[in-house]
């Protein structure tokens, strides 16, 4: 006796014909959502991006049922990935993932995030108004090493500032280190670079030269990374992640999505000023800082390798396929596609606003 199909049992069964040669099929999908672990790093861009994530269900329409763990800083994530007590981190720095490969760790980069730093420099003395002010002078930062210090030492390097007069102190997140600047507690420190817009509304200033999308972008900020083992045995999962992360990145960047990226960053910051919210909508707006093509060249990760070098937590550049696997962003935009072809979610060019060159030089399309 041949059992009917249910209305949705046939769309799945169609569904997972036009996906074929994918690592998943619609069978995948029809025996429920598959649970993903993803530790992120802390910040207000990230905790919005997240809400974002929750609010338009971007992860559940690929089946999956995402945990979220925010973490201060990278190099706290690194400990859960080769554990594997997480599957995945979707949107954080990685620049401490090259050394720990070259110790032997079975670690992999698979996609950018976002490619420009959203921080800048800001002070809250009044004699402190260009870089070299900073000298002799006490900077927050993240752990020494993690992200938010080797981008602050690298922009005051990049203007010739004497590092061994400044004292860096470890503060934790960009949230963090706002507060100490605002305070007084610090001479300066980077925080999120969309303050620019209302900086004297919270009595603090941006350094000249201090707004680090702008001199910093060719420092991918954050991307997407798991170990070796979460790839072999849930490939098909991180794909999916993948895609939903891409679908993320382009309906963000496009102006009608304004309306449920307020919602969001009201959701997360309820007591924040509403300029805040504008400001940093304004800042994706100008910028459009989000790999909406997940692809990172290896010209970007030679880059990031050359930094740790020179700070010697690195001894040498590792080959692009020791330290990358790109495969499954690939895989991810096929997949993304084909689910915009089936009428489950935008066209692709509709959100493409914005790609960048192997040489990290943003382009308009």
């Amino acid at each position: 006796m041949h059992r009917v199909l249910s209305r949705r049992e046939l769309l799945l069964k169609a569904s997972g014909v036009a996906m074929a040669g994918l690592p998943f099929r619609a069978s995948a999908l029809a025996a429920g959502p598959v649970k993903i672990k993803i530790a992120n790093a802390g910040g207000g861009l990230n905790m919005t991006m997240e809400e974002i994530m929750r609010q338009q269900k971007f992860l559940e329409s690929f089946g999956l049922e995402p945990e979220f763990i925010t973490v201060a800083d990278g190099t706290r994530i690194l400990g859960g990935i080769v554990s594997g007590s997480v599957d995945v981190s979707m949107a954080s720095g990685f620049g401490q993932v090259f050394p720990a490969i070259e110790r032997g760790a079975a670690i992999k980069i698979l996609a950018g995030g976002a490619l420009l730093p959203a921080l800048a420099l800001f002070s809250a003395k009044p004699s402190v108004r260009t870089l070299k002010d900073l000298e002799g002078k006490t900077i927050g930062t993240g752990s020494i090493g993690a992200l938010i210090h080797q981008l602050t030492v690298s922009l005051l390097q990049k203007y010739r500032v004497d590092i061994a007069r400044i004292r860096f102190v470890n503060i934790g997140s960009s949230a963090d280190i706002f507060r100490a600047v605002a305070a007084g507690t610090v001479d300066g420190g980077a925080v999120d670079v969309a303050l620019i817009e209302n900086a004297a509304e919270h009595r603090v200033h941006l350094i000249e030269h201090g707004n680090m999308s702008v001199e910093l972008k060719d420092y991918t900020y954050q991307g997407a990374w798991a170990s070796e083992r979460k790839i072999k045995t849930e490939r098909g999962t991180l794909v999916r992640a993948l895609a939903a992360y891409a679908r993320l990145y382009r309906f963000v960047q496009n102006p009608q999505s304004k309306p449920a990226f307020l919602r969001a960053r009201r959701a997360v910051f309820p007591s924040v000023a509403e300029s805040d919210h504008l400001a940093l909508w304004s800042y994706i707006q100008t910028y459009k800082p989000f790999a909406v093509d997940l692809t990172l060249s290896p010209e970007r990760l030679r880059y990031m390798q050359a930094l740790n070098v020179s700070f010697k937590v690195q001894k040498e550049i590792l080959p692009f396929g020791r330290v990358a696997d790109m495969s499954l962003a690939a895989d991810a935009l096929k997949l993304l596609n084909g689910k915009a072809a089936q009428g489950g979610s935008k066209p692709d060019n509709e959100y493409a606003v914005s790609t960048f060159d192997p040489d990290g030089c943003k382009r308009l399309v």
